[in-house]
């Protein structure tokens, strides 16, 4: 068993968009990575990447190479690069993201914390500590599909 977890804000990211982009099927298929920078962390955070919701039946894979140049992509979120932890911050349905950090973080420990951000539109603020939380973080993009749907 690995007995080190990965804390560093910047791998953190990366190992959510790897878990982001490995999905071609379902909710999750419908999101793309958009907008990338080579972002280092920083205290306050630093922009690393936009994660865009596709219409329903559209996937966002190699057959759809032009994402991030389309108006008709909703920006669901923005991930943000610390020293030692990712943030992601839900544009999209942000009730039912805290609603859903709030869920995962109380089913096991998983390094989740959810609050409020207080900005007009208000947006949820989602931080990963730890690479096991990008993975963990998925059923929150979940359920931010889903109420984006209704």
């Amino acid at each position: 068993m690995v007995d080190e977890s990965i804390t560093d804000g910047r791998r953190i990211a990366q190992l959510l968009a790897a878990e982001l982009r490995g999905h071609e099927r379902g909710a999750l298929g419908r999101l793309a990575v958009v907008d990338v920078r080579d972002a280092e962390g920083s205290e306050h955070g630093t922009f690393a990447y936009g994660v865009a919701l596709l219409p329903p039946g559209e996937t966002a894979d190699r057959r759809n190479p032009d994402v991030a140049e389309r108006d008709a992509v909703d920006r669901l979120a923005e991930v943000y690069v610390h020293l030692d932890r990712a943030r992601v911050e839900f544009r999209l349905a942000p009730d039912a993201a805290a609603d859903a950090g709030r869920e995962a973080a109380a089913a096991d420990e998983s390094g989740l914390r959810v609050r409020p951000k207080a900005t007009t539109p208000p947006r949820t603020l989602l931080f990963l500590e730890s690479g096991v939380a990008a993975k963990r973080a998925l059923p929150v993009f979940r359920a931010v599909i889903a109420a984006s749907d209704d």
